[in-house]
């Protein structure tokens, strides 16, 4: 019996992690696939989509009265809160002539203060005037969306 038990373990062992305890994740994606993930994905791709096609109104919309985007840093010259990206979005954001962005969303996390945090790596291309001619510029950074839910859907507190 214990000559059959040492031969049949690491088999039966092999066996049950091929046929998974595995996480399924979102195609394109390292975060799990569950109904509620899928959701904020889907919201986080009008965002994206709304960016690519400088939809200003529908981006405008999805940003909560509250938004307040800090810069990442200690000073507050550099805060800007709803009217801010208002002002930005209406005076510099339409100057950019062509916008690639792709988004790789790496983690999501429901807070128990009722927000959604939705980390990803993004590549942005982008086309802007310059003094002699129009430039081409490219960023690819890691970056935070935090979102709260409103209804059946969310709104965007930091990170656009």
């Amino acid at each position: 019996m214990t000559l059959l038990r040492t031969l049949c373990l690491p088999i039966l062992g092999l066996a049950l992690g091929l046929t998974g305890c595995g996480t399924t994740m979102i195609p394109n994606t390292d975060v799990e696939d569950n109904s509620k993930n899928r959701k904020v994905v889907s919201y986080c791709e009008q965002y994206r989509h709304a960016v690519e096609e400088k939809n200003v109104g529908l981006l405008l919309q999805m940003a909560h009265e509250r938004y307040l985007e800090d810069g990442g840093n200690t000073s507050t010259t550099d805060d800007i809160d709803y009217g801010g990206l208002r002002e930005y979005l209406t005076t510099q954001f339409v100057k950019t002539q062509q916008i690639r962005y792709e988004v790789r969303y790496r983690r999501i996390t429901f807070t128990q203060a009722d927000k959604i945090l939705v980390d990803y790596t993004y590549s942005a291309s982008y086309k802007i005037p310059g003094v002699s001619k129009e430039e081409w510029r490219h960023t690819v950074a890691d970056n935070r969306l935090v979102l709260v839910p409103t209804g059946e859907s969310y709104k965007i507190l930091s990170g656009m």
